[in-house]
């Protein structure tokens, strides 16, 4: 049988409700929510290290994060080398996979190629190898039209601050991360099946979605932020003042401009998504490639006066995930999954659908028995952590089956409990309530 082509989207930083397959009514995602209705949405799907490097490394390996070593971001964590004997571009490269990785990979040294064949780089200016200069970046410097750099709107990389795109939307690292995937498709080796990585350095701040984006979601009524009865903690004055800062209360004003931004960001993928789409029907390669599409973490957006990511709360690890099969594949195919799954998981399902054998080292298991309705064996609740980046205090350890949440914080020896049932926002802590007792410690 001839090989699927597959095609892994990838964004960065975007929470799992922020698609209109998952039931958001505000946000425009056409493209993605054609590709789920075509295929099977995930519903609790998790990144059980939610940050950048930790959550790209289960993906690329399979492993869980405590066998990559890579147990967070900061103070020395955090640092994906080439060293894995086994990753999926790698596998499916020895299968006869033509590998391509475009946009952010997020790897140390950066120019490592982890199994691909070549990459293609955007790494939202970080520079972590000597003499680094990405390749977006010097496009460009090449053909930018006028006295500007790529970050002189004057937002950092973790800010809550939002605005429109300073620069001509073509130069947007949106539109180059997709027109460097077309480009691969029409160069390609014809005679193999393609693996391509398309990963987004976007909707990750800066919230920065070119004008006509952010203009849409500027006037609009958006979601409001979850607020806890436990969330003062994360109330501190002091550290809001950070233009990047990870936790404290800005105004509403400042919390729903940052919020068009990210809602901005996203449709603008989607959009630039579809012209990739486009392409694949057009070349008639639409049917025979296999789309996934997921995100590394989610973000706070100040939920529970928190900003970005590494949290065990919903809008940093619970994350979308949709599979879309090829058609050779895709009979009674369900279409929403509810069990428990995570990142590690996706490098397993690719490669059984693409025949090949999973290495003895991947900890995730494959997708394809729970997309095609089978009554298999799986687990019943999935186990996070993230070690110390932004407070050594939030260091934690969690566990969800998607309808409880388990949080244990060790260096503050506190823990909590969520309904994410009765309660998805997580506002009520049930770590006090008598009610919960038996909860709380079968979870514990």
């Amino acid at each position: 049988m001839k090989k699927p082509n597959i095609l892994l989207i990838m964004t960065d930083q975007q929470r799992w409700d922020t698609l209109g397959c998952y039931g958001n009514r505000v946000v425009e995602t056409p493209n993605l929510d054609w590709i789920a209705q075509e295929g099977t949405v995930f519903t609790r799907a998790y990144s059980c290290t939610p940050s950048c490097i930790p959550a790209r490394a289960s993906l690329l390996t399979g492993m869980d994060p405590w066998n990559t070593g890579i147990l967070g971001m900061g103070r020395g964590q955090g640092k994906m080398g080439g060293g894995f004997p086994h990753t999926l571009p790698g596998e499916l490269a020895k299968a006869g996979y033509h590998t391509q990785g475009v946009g952010k990979m997020h790897f140390d040294p950066q120019r490592a190629l982890n199994g691909f064949h070549n990459t293609v780089l955007d790494e939202s200016g970080r520079v972590e190898s000597p003499g680094f200069v990405s390749d977006y970046q010097r496009w460009f410097e090449r053909n930018k039209t006028g006295d500007y750099g790529f970050t002189d709107h004057g937002i950092d990389w973790n800010s809550w601050m939002a605005r429109p795109y300073h620069a001509p939307e073509f130069l947007h690292p949106t539109n180059w991360t997709v027109n460097e995937s077309l480009r691969f498709l029409q160069d390609r080796d014809p005679t193999m099946p393609f693996f391509l990585k398309m990963s987004f350095a976007r909707p990750h701040s800066p919230y920065d979605p070119p004008p006509y984006y952010f203009e849409l979601y500027e006037k609009k009524p958006l979601p409001e932020p979850h607020v806890g009865d436990w969330a003062a903690m994360h109330d501190v004055p002091r550290d809001a003042a950070n233009p990047n800062a990870w936790r404290g209360r800005r105004s509403p004003e400042e919390i729903r401009r940052a919020r068009a931004g990210y809602y901005g960001l996203i449709t603008h993928i989607d959009h630039q998504i579809g012209r990739l789409l486009a392409y694949l029907r057009k070349t008639g390669q639409f049917e025979n490639t296999m789309i996934v599409f997921t995100s590394d973490h989610g973000d706070m957006l100040g939920d529970h006066h928190l900003w970005r990511k590494t949290y065990a709360y919903e809008g940093s690890a619970h994350i979308p995930l949709i599979v879309r099969l090829p058609r050779s594949m895709r009979d009674s195919v369900a279409a929403r999954v509810d069990q428990p799954v995570c990142l590690q998981d996706i490098m397993p399902t690719l490669l059984e659908a693409a025949g090949v054998d999973i290495p003895d080292s991947v900890d995730g298991k494959s997708l394809l028995p729970l997309i095609h309705g089978e009554a298999a064996a799986w687990r019943e609740y999935v186990h996070g952590e993230h070690s110390t980046c932004y407070s050594e205090e939030q260091e934690m350890q969690y566990l969800t089956d998607g309808k409880h949440k388990y949080i244990w914080f060790p260096r503050l020896g506190t823990e909590q409990l969520f309904d994410l049932t009765a309660d998805p926002g997580e506002c009520r802590d049930l770590v006090q309530d008598e009610g919960s007792r038996a909860e709380l410690l079968k979870w514990r």
